[in-house]
């Protein structure tokens, strides 16, 4: 069992993304989205800590994130599988806090239909606020 500690849940939300690197772009679909960071399934994963252009498009909606990214861990040359899908989790670098903001929001709409600890919800709601308030501070 692990001790990992998260700052927040993840949510299993599909989105296309696209990766840019200076190499070119590639395709990929997320999981595990978090404020943080998100899973990218894609057929040629980047090397551990490779820094790259994320965008991602949020289906029946004008919306489209965009962020700097790096690789934390990268399942290149393993299986394929349910257990270690073909793809790398990455953290956000530098994401607008609107982007932040809204993936936040998404994974709380997600998980309120998952049967998720009140407390884990309560990060994201926290985050949520917490943007707002910055935003009316300096508006």
């Amino acid at each position: 069992m692990s001790n990992e500690k998260r700052d927040y849940p993840r949510a299993e939300i599909k989105w296309p993304a696209v990766i840019k690197t200076d190499q070119g772009t590639m395709d990929g679909v997320t999981s595990n989205v978090t404020p943080n960071g998100v899973f990218i399934h894609c057929q040629k994963p980047l090397r551990l800590n490779e820094i790259f252009e994320l965008t991602i498009d949020i289906p029946n909606s004008d919306q489209t994130l965009t962020a700097r990214a790096e690789v934390t861990w990268s399942n290149r040359w393993g299986p394929d599988d349910e257990i270690s899908p073909r793809g790398m989790g990455v953290r956000f670098v530098k994401i607008s806090s609107e982007a932040r903001k809204f993936i936040a929001r998404a994974a709380l709409n997600y998980l309120k239909s998952e049967e998720v600890a009140p407390e884990l919800l309560q990060t994201l709601q926290t985050l949520i606020i917490d943007v707002d308030e910055v935003k009316a501070s300096v508006g």
